[in-house]
């Protein structure tokens, strides 16, 4: 491939980049906003704030959560062969699609909360109560979606990344204040740890709420180099509604399928969990406060790094449809094998970090709580994020090429085997929670072994195994016994966690990226396709780390 070639296939991950560390940003708004929120609504708050979100998760996924990958893939594959006029009637039609699915989840989840909370979550007193709040949420979220499917499929990721920041921001202030006062006008209720977990719940309504305003706004701006674009349009006719309705239902569903798979794992945990924790005599606010400390100090922890890997996903949709409609094979494989390199050059060093420094980050973010359970939870499944990186990736790469079942078959099989050796776990064992985490580490490393087989079967595509897991997961070995090092020496001296946490992540960075290009674990055209890659690139030079051009 020619280097200019190559600069016009890198360049999707520069988007990708921006959404990325939109994403990072949002996470870590998240963190910070769930620390004080976890502290006020306390373990059993957590527990039910949890579980409200795994039903509202599922539903909303059921509805149209996949809707912006959908729309992307779509809008993209058109705008490839110039047919403007068709690639935006599919928004338009896949907007009433969103909002009927959406509508429709909405109204049952509120009016269903009662059933709900009484037919499948008795345990969670009062789960009712946030749920209701949820639901306009789902409605809001439907629409949303379209609207950055849209973006995202002519290839910009910016309006979803200032989406995003503006709906955390606000999504953060309401939550911890309407937590806070929803507790306090509550106190004497029996159900008020349910009340503050409706706060937390509140803050994601408004949050949406906020972003959707802020994307219609960029859309009409946006509207007249759509209307121009249509002028030049190489298809004089639109397709028929028939056709582009089965067109969205044959993209959208698999992907539906798909994330609803993923998503069960969530809601068969807490099922699985509340049934072996019950026949083993716990009480339901000791299962509950469980549940709160694996959802809030494990998961939300390891969610942040996971979100690049969802970002690049995302934004790969597009190139990677383009090309592979072109038939054009090898700019395809040099956009997968940068993909999942990316996301490798960050998975292996923040599962260390999380790792080597987890019960000083749980001792940091969740003062007053049981860091010991957080933070072995937090060493033992830290690994999750290599595997849900990979399988993103790969399920992202499978839904380019026209393989939209094969993640759905995948997951399925992965959440077959994943109940079996969950429920084991939890019946046989004492592990209890731990249970829980070693599921979430196996359940992506089954679907990225799966997605891997068919990618290299149907793409015909193979990894480079050196530079991509190899030279990383050394740099990593490394970086964490250095970090590890640096954090118990500043420690020692200072007995303060965040003053010994600060030169151990600056000590991880230097080193894990000296040790990067000093092992030519990434060459200067692959440096350059990063964010920022030109001033790494220079500095590098000066450093010696790579040669001089």
């Amino acid at each position: 491939m020619e280097t200019s070639d190559k600069k016009t296939a890198g360049s999707f991950l520069k988007q990708g980049s921006i959404l990325a560390l939109a994403s990072i940003l949002v996470r870590i708004i998240g963190m910070v906003y769930r620390i004080p929120m976890a502290n006020i609504i306390g373990d059993e708050g957590n527990g039910i704030y949890s579980a409200a979100f795994e039903i509202y998760n599922i539903l909303l996924i059921i509805s149209s959560y996949g809707m912006p990958m959908a729309v992307s893939k779509m809008v993209s594959a058109k705008c490839a062969k110039k047919q403007y006029k068709n690639a935006y009637f599919i928004m338009r039609c896949s907007m009433v699609f969103s909002i009927i699915s959406g509508g429709a989840a909405a109204l049952f989840v509120y009016f269903g909360a009662d059933w709900l909370e009484t037919r499948f979550f008795s345990k969670y007193h009062g789960i009712a109560i946030p749920l209701r709040i949820l639901a306009p949420t789902i409605f809001i979220v439907a629409v949303m979606g379209v609207f950055r499917g849209l973006f995202q499929g002519r290839n910009t990721m910016m309006p979803t990344a200032i989406s995003q920041i503006f709906e955390q921001i606000v999504n953060a202030f309401v939550s911890v204040a309407a937590a806070y006062m929803l507790m306090r006008a509550h106190s004497a209720s029996s159900k008020v740890s349910a009340w503050g977990a409706a706060g937390g719940t509140l803050g994601t309504c408004f949050g949406a709420l906020t972003a959707l305003v802020i994307l219609f706004m960029i859309y009409l701006m946006y509207r007249p180099i759509m209307q121009k674009q249509m002028r030049r349009d190489r298809v004089s006719e639109k397709e028929s509604l028939a056709v582009t309705y089965r067109l969205i239902f044959s993209t959208v569903v698999p992907i539906i399928l798909s994330q609803t798979v993923y998503q069960l794992s969530g809601i068969v945990d807490v099922t699985l969990f509340n049934m072996a924790m019950g026949k083993k005599g716990f009480s339901d606010t000791a299962v509950s406060s469980l549940l709160g400390i694996y959802s809030t100090k494990y998961r939300v922890l390891v969610s942040v790094p996971i979100a690049v890997s969802t970002a690049i996903a995302s934004s790969m949709v597009p190139g990677l449809v383009a090309s592979y409609m072109q038939k054009n094979i090898e700019d395809t494989h040099y956009k997968v094998g940068l993909s999942v390199k990316f996301n490798m050059m960050i998975a292996f060093p923040s599962a260390m970090g999380l790792a080597v420094l987890s019960t000083p980050i749980i001792r940091l973010l969740f003062p007053g709580s049981d860091y010991v359970i957080g933070g072995t939870m937090l060493l033992t499944g830290s690994s999750c994020v290599i595997f849900y990186a990979l399988s993103t990736v790969t399920s992202g790469v499978l839904q380019s090429i026209d393989r939209m079942n094969l993640p759905v078959y995948h997951s399925l099989v992965s959440l077959i085997i994943h109940i079996g050796l969950v429920y084991g776990l939890l019946i046989w064992t004492d592990l209890g929670a731990y249970a829980l985490v070693i599921g979430n580490v196996t359940y992506p490393l089954l679907v990225c072994i799966l997605n891997a087989k068919s990618v290299k079967k149907y793409l015909g595509f193979r990894q480079e195994v050196t530079k991509t897991f190899c030279i990383p997961l050394l740099s990593s070995c490394v970086m964490g016994v250095v970090t590890y090092l640096v954090y118990e020496v500043f420690f020692a001296l200072s007995h303060r966690i965040y003053i010994a946490l600060i030169p151990a992540i600056l000590a991880a960075v230097i080193v894990y990226f000296c040790l990067i290009l000093k092992l030519k674990g990434l060459n200067r055209q692959e440096l350059y396709d990063f964010p920022m890659g030109r001033r790494m690139a220079m500095l590098a030079e000066k450093l010696r780390l790579i040669d001089r051009e």
